[in-house]
């Protein structure tokens, strides 16, 4: 049986599994060059053997209760990731990242995945904050942050370097309502 969260009749998350490798193999392959303007790791994640040591890593910081990496299954298909890249108990706090391919866009899937997650932060796991750490210049990925009803906190620059581009990135936080 495999883990579940069902977020409405369109969309569940499956806790990442091997299962799922040769979709997102497939997905990457389509999108490489929209992927790639945004995140690093669609240069070096493109084949089984990358995306099985990607699921082997991701489960070993499930379990150590350090992350929580799903597949956004839309009607049933796979379109994309999202998850908890970590999660720190100590201070409370989860920071939610999400890819999709690119012709699923627009359908609303990221925005109601991570208010999902956002619940599931609060009620589930007991955190305080969650946030999202987008490109500064990544409009619709900061479009998702601010129709979830979060906060803009401020812009690191010089946070990550894509490709031969270095990029700020636009910090949003939400925090469950004492």
């Amino acid at each position: 049986m495999m883990f579940r969260l069902t977020v409405d009749d369109e969309i569940s998350l499956y806790l990442i599994s091997e299962t799922f490798v040769a979709r997102y193999v497939e997905l990457v392959a389509a999108d490489e060059s929209y992927l790639a303007q945004w995140m690093e790791w669609p240069r070096h994640c493109k084949t089984e053997e990358e995306f099985k040591q990607f699921v082997k890593s991701s489960l070993h910081h499930y379990a150590e209760g350090q992350s929580m990496t799903c597949a956004i299954a839309y009607y049933d298909e796979v379109v994309g990731n999202v998850g908890f890249n970590t999660i720190n108990h100590t201070l409370k706090v989860a920071e939610i990242g999400y890819w999709l391919g690119q012709q699923y866009q627009g359908k609303g899937i990221v925005t109601r995945a991570c208010r999902y997650l956002i619940d599931y932060a609060f009620k589930v796991l007991e955190l305080e904050k969650v946030q999202i750490s987008a490109a500064e210049d990544n409009l619709p990925s900061r479009a998702v942050c601010e129709r979830l009803g979060m906060q803009l906190e401020g812009i690191i620059t010089n946070r990550e370097k894509v490709g031969n581009r270095i990029l700020n990135h636009a910090i949003y936080g939400i925090h469950k309502n004492k």
